[in-house]
C-alpha cells in the first residue's frame, strides 16, 4: 500500500506542478475568515465582569476545561464508575489544541495532529491505544500491533531546502564533511541519552516526563538553553543548529535559544515507543489530528460535557467546592455544588478563578497562528513527492501537513493544507498583540507568499482560507522551569481541588495531557472518598 502511494503522489505531482508555476494573475481575494478561542469571553473571565450566581446545580465532580487533559479526568472517571459528573468548557466544543474542523474537502486540525509511539512507561496512554481500536494487541515479544490506517503513510516527510525539496526533514543538500561529522556524533549522543539510566535507575529522558531519572548530572541540562548547549559540546554546524532549532520550534513553540537543553534533548531522546508492525519514529494520526482522539473521548460523555460556560470562581467551603460559571447561552451565571473539581484549565487560568491558590511566577505560553488553506489542486515542486509534513527550511513558519495524506479512498485532486506558525520572533505578549491587530487580509498575504516560495502560483487555487489564532497555544519549558521550584508549587491540590494541564509537565504533547487528566481523576476519588 506504501509504494503505490508513494507512486501516486509521484505522479500526481508531476502534474500539479505543470499546473502550479507560471500563475503571473494578481492575488484573488480568499473567501475565509479568523477563528480561534473564545478570546471576548475568556477575557471576560480575566476581568471579572460576571453577575452573580441565579441557579444552582449539583453534580459529584466538577471538571473545569475540556481539553485532552480534562476529556481524560472524565474518561477515567467513567472507567472508575464515577458517573456523577459535569465537565464545563469555555468552546462550544471540547478538544482544546487538539480542536478540529471540517469541510467538503476534508477534515483537518486546528492544533495537535499526531501522537508518536507511545513509551511503555505511558501506561495509561497505551491502554487509551488499545481501548480505542488504534492498537489490536500484542506480539509475542510484548510490541503493541498498530492499526495500519492510523499509523501515518509513506512519503512521511520532506524539506524544501537548495531549490528542491529532498526525503526527510534533516538537511542533506550541499552538506559538507564536517557538517555530517556532526550530524553523526549529535544523533550518536542523542541515542546515548536514550539508552542512558540515571543513577536512581530510571531512564534518563521519559514520557510522562516525571518518569524520568533525577540524576543531577542530567537535571542540571535545565539550567542552560539548548543553544548555549550545542555550542558548548562544538555542535557549530549551520545546517544541525537549524534542525534542532526547527524541533524545539515545532514542539515548544520556540526556538533553541529560548528553550531549556534538558526539554531541546528530551525531544530526541525521550521517545522509546514500539509497534509490531511499524518503525521507532512511527507516528498515528488522522485527517483532524489529535481532534479524531479529542472526539473518542468525548462521545461517551453525552450531556455531562456543557460547552459555552465561563467558570470564574471556584471556592472551598464546608460541603464541598462551589463552581461558579457563566452560561453563555443563556447570558446568566449558574453555581454548581460539588464534592470536588478536577481542574484541566492551564495555570495562568486557574490561579485566576481558584480562590485563594497561591500564583506562580515564571510562566511562558507560546503564541500561534494555525491556518487550513483549501486547494482545488495537490501541490508539487522538484525532488521528492508530497509528503504529509512538508517544511521550508529558512521559513518563519513550520510547513504544512496535508490533510488529505490519510486518505484510503481514491486520492483527491483537492486537498486541505494546514499551515503551522509559531509567532516567536519577539516576546510573546508583542506576538499576541501584533497577531490580534492584522486582518484575514494580512493573513493571508502572509500564508500565501510563504507558501509561493515553494509552489508559485498557488493562490490560484486556493479556494478558501481561514486563520485560527492561539494566543497561548502551549507552555515553554524556558530554562530552569522543568526541573525548578515553580513547576513543583504547581502540583500539590488546593483542598478538594486537583490540577490537570499539561503545563503542569512543561511540555505539551498529548501523553503528558492524557497522563494528567488520568492521574487527577484518580486522585480526586482518593480525596473525596
Amino acid at each position: 500500500m506504501k509504494s503505490t502511494r508513494r507512486e501516486f503522489l509521484a505522479t500526481a505531482g508531476a502534474g500539479a506542478a505543470a499546473m502550479l508555476t507560471g500563475c503571473k494573475k494578481p492575488r484573488p481575494r480568499f473567501s475565509g475568515s479568523i477563528l480561534g478561542p473564545a478570546l471576548a469571553a475568556g477575557h471576560r473571565m480575566r476581568d471579572g465582569s460576571f453577575p452573580p450566581p441565579t441557579e444552582t446545580i449539583e453534580a459529584g465532580v466538577a471538571i473545569v476545561g475540556g481539553g485532552i487533559a480534562g476529556l481524560a479526568a472524565a474518561h477515567q472517571l467513567d472507567k472508575k464508575g464515577a458517573r456523577d459528573f459535569l465537565l464545563l468548557e469555555l468552546e462550544r466544543d471540547p478538544g482544546g489544541n487538539a480542536a478540529c474542523g471540517r469541510n467538503a474537502v476534508s477534515a483537518y486540525p486546528w492544533g495537535a495532529h499526531y501522537v508518536p509511539l507511545p513509551n511503555d512507561e505511558a501506561t495509561e496512554v497505551l491502554a487509551l491505544f488499545e481501548e480505542l481500536g488504534i492498537t489490536r494487541g500484542r506480539d509475542a515479544n510484548g510490541a503493541p500491533i498498530y492499526h495500519e490506517e492510523y499509523l501515518c503513510a509513506d512519503p512521511m516527510e520532506r524539506l524544501f531546502d537548495a531549490g528542491r525539496w529532498q526525503e526527510g526533514l534533516l538537511p542533506q543538500l550541499g552538506i559538507g564533511p564536517d557538517d555530517r561529522r556532526q550530524y553523526e556524533r549529535f544523533f550518536a549522543e542523542m541515542e546515548t541519552f536514550r539508552q542512558t539510566l540515571g543513577a536512581d535507575g530510571r531512564h534518563a529522558f521519559a514520557i510522562p516526563l516525571d518518569e524520568s531519572s533525577r540524576d543531577e548530572a542530567l537535571l542540571a541540562l535545565d539550567q542552560a538553553t539548548m543553544a548555549a548547549w550545542m555550542t558548548k559540546r562544538g555542535f557549530t554546524s549551520k545546517p544541525l543548529r537549524w534542525h534542532v532549532d526547527y524541533c524545539c520550534r515545532d514542539d515548544y513553540g520556540a526556538g533553541m535559544e529560548n528553550i531549556s537543553a534538558w526539554a531541546g534533548v528530551h525531544y530526541f531522546a525521550a521517545r522509546r515507543g514500539r509497534a509490531a508492525n511499524a518503525d521507532h519514529d512511527a507516528v498515528v494520526t488522522w485527517p483532524e489530528g489529535n481532534g479524531w482522539l479529542a472526539r473518542r473521548l468525548a462521545e461517551p460523555l453525552g450531556q455531562r460535557v456543557r460547552g459555552g460556560c465561563v467558570v470564574f470562581n471556584l471556592e472551598q467551603n464546608n460541603s464541598g467546592v462551589a463552581v461558579d460559571f457563566f452560561d453563555l447561552a443563556r447570558q446568566r451565571s449558574v453555581r454548581l455544588r460539588a464534592r470536588g473539581v478536577v481542574c484541566a484549565a492551564p495555570r495562568f487560568v486557574a490561579q485566576r478563578i481558584v480562590r485563594g491558590l497561591a500564583p506562580v511566577t515564571g510562566l511562558e505560553y507560546s503564541p500561534w497562528m494555525v491556518a487550513n488553506v483549501t486547494l482545488a489542486l495537490l501541490p508539487a515542486g522538484r525532488g521528492a513527492p508530497l509528503a504529509w509534513d512538508n517544511v521550508v527550511r529558512g521559513s518563519a513558519s513550520l510547513g504544512y501537513v496535508v490533510a488529505t495524506h490519510q486518505n484510503l479512498h481514491p486520492v483527491p485532486h483537492e486537498t486541505v493544507l494546514t499551515h503551522y506558525w509559531p509567532l516567536d520572533a519577539s516576546a510573546p505578549p508583542e506576538e499576541r498583540q501584533r497577531a490580534l491587530t492584522r486582518t484575514h487580509a494580512d493573513w493571508c498575504d502572509l500564508i500565501v507568499a510563504d507558501l509561493a516560495r515553494v509552489h508559485p502560483g498557488i493562490d490560484a487555487h486556493i479556494r478558501n482560507l481561514d486563520v485560527w489564532l492561539w494566543g497561548h497555544g502551549m507552555v515553554r519549558p524556558v530554562p530552569g522551569f522543568i526541573w525548578g521550584e515553580t513547576r513543583q508549587r504547581m502540583q500539590p491540590p488546593h483542598g478538594a481541588i486537583v490540577f490537570a494541564h499539561s503545563d503542569m509537565s512543561g511540555i505539551s504533547i498529548f501523553e503528558e495531557a492524557f497522563t494528567r487528566g488520568t492521574r487527577a481523576a484518580d486522585s480526586l476519588l482518593a480525596l473525596i472518598s
